[in-house]
């Protein structure tokens, strides 16, 4: 299950990275609806990924990385990056959602500058770290 679970979570972390970066994408274009869809999905993803995520947690308890040498530097640099920021994104996302949802647009833009690269580095690298641990 905790092998499964594992998978699930580098699912979801790259579906969110996928609909952050279309939501991006939407709102350059100044598709409004568009961007909303995609990142209320964003959002919706990225909870269900907490839930499994705790849930995976809770089942098996952290894992070790089992390699040595400088590929051990390089995964716990991603890792310790990857899970400050991770600590964040829930207050940054929420908040952004937030202004958005009461259109305070200047102050949703000015946040959404910096909730947009941290939550898509913490998505990307999620999957990273999910490769690193399970695959490579």
């Amino acid at each position: 299950m905790g092998d499964y679970l594992a998978r699930l979570n580098a699912i979801l972390n790259g579906s969110s990275a996928v609909l952050l970066f279309l939501g991006w994408c939407a709102i350059r274009r100044h598709h409004k609806e568009w961007h909303r869809r995609f990142m209320v999905s964003a959002f919706g993803v990225s909870v269900v990924f907490l839930i499994s995520y705790l849930t995976r947690f809770y089942l098996t308890g952290p894992h070790r990385f089992p390699h040595e040498g400088w590929i051990r530097i390089v995964y716990f640099s991603i890792l310790l990056s990857h899970t400050l920021l991770a600590v964040c994104v829930p207050f940054l996302s929420i908040r952004t959602l937030y202004l958005a949802l009461k259109q305070r647009w200047e102050a949703h833009r000015r946040l959404a500058r910096v909730t947009f690269p941290v939550w898509m580095y913490v998505s990307v690298t999620g999957v990273v770290v999910y490769l690193m641990l399970y695959r490579y």
